[in-house]
């Protein structure tokens, strides 16, 4: 009988949460703004920290709000967010992110579950989407998100879209990612929304994508070394653990890794030339 297939994105999300705490003392897995800041490893908690507040600086201030973090992470935003007087209920489908959300967030109400299917009670003042919202259909989440919101409520998003003109192309999916600008603005109206406030951070995040092609780099120097290491000293082990890894990651995944890890096509003016990174608040119009 077949094996099951492997799922790398549950490590790998692991892998990421533990590299962040570990380098800033946080599990955040958002991108940071990076203005003013040299772009090096030391520096992540304050990108993070810098876009943590032009985020919160879209939410209607002067209150508590109740707020509903719809892909919160591993809860360091919700966290943040119950630290300033809010009430906060956290949607986030992974179990070992929902399992981070409840021992960071202590208080708040996780749902394990997409969002498309999440058993959720409103009114909420805001729905947040921080980086999370390219991973759901929009004309599914603005939606449901609008009709969970109090009559006040607003929408904010921080995250990537596709800009117009975009194109893939063949090889390997451009840096970056996100729903078609145009089509996600063209679809507003008929959810009932528009947009309030905007702007472009795009310049100032990019950097991200460096710091974390670097980090791949390193490891890509590491693995070569070993993998040199073997073939002189261990080939018949080298040849046993290649065959094995063959046997769970198809050959197309395999290129795609070692292009992950030794190349330089992914950087922070490929990804200014692919996306924009925007953040919107949006409100309701009926």
């Amino acid at each position: 009988m077949a094996g099951k297939k492997i799922d790398t994105r549950a490590p790998g999300l692991e892998a990421g949460v533990a590299l962040a705490k570990w380098l800033t003392g946080k599990e955040h897995l958002h991108y940071g703004l990076w203005t003013g800041l040299e772009v090096r490893a030391a520096n992540l908690g304050p990108a993070q920290e810098a876009y943590s507040q032009k985020l919160f600086a879209l939410l209607p201030q002067g209150r508590a709000l109740r707020i509903l973090d719809i892909g919160g992470g591993a809860g360091e935003t919700a966290k943040r967010l119950m630290d300033l007087g809010h009430r906060v209920e956290i949607v986030v489908p992974s179990p070992y992110l929902a399992g981070r959300c409840r021992e960071n967030a202590k208080g708040a109400v996780v749902h394990e579950a997409l969002f498309q299917q999440a058993q959720v009670t409103g009114p909420f003042d805001v729905c947040l989407f921080s980086e999370s919202f390219q991973y759901m259909p929009f004309k599914v989440s603005l939606p449901k998100a609008r009709g969970l919101l109090a009559p006040d409520g607003v929408i904010v998003i921080g995250d990537t879209f596709r800009p117009e003109g975009f194109d893939r192309g063949t090889g390997d999916r451009p840096v970056g990612g996100g729903h078609p600008l145009g089509k996600f603005r063209a679809f507003l109206p008929k959810a009932g929304l528009a947009i309030e406030t905007e702007e472009d951070v795009t310049d100032a995040v990019a950097p991200s994508i460096d710091l974390e092609q670097a980090f791949f780099n390193v490891v890509g120097v590491g693995l070569a070394g070993l993998d040199r290491e073997f073939s002189e000293k261990r080939p018949r082990m080298r040849n046993l653990l290649v065959g094995l890894i063959g046997l769970f990651m198809g050959k197309a995944a395999r290129d795609r890794l070692a292009r992950r890890l030794r190349g330089k096509a992914r950087t922070a003016d490929a990804f200014r030339a692919n996306n924009r990174y925007l953040l919107m608040r949006l409100g309701q119009t009926a």
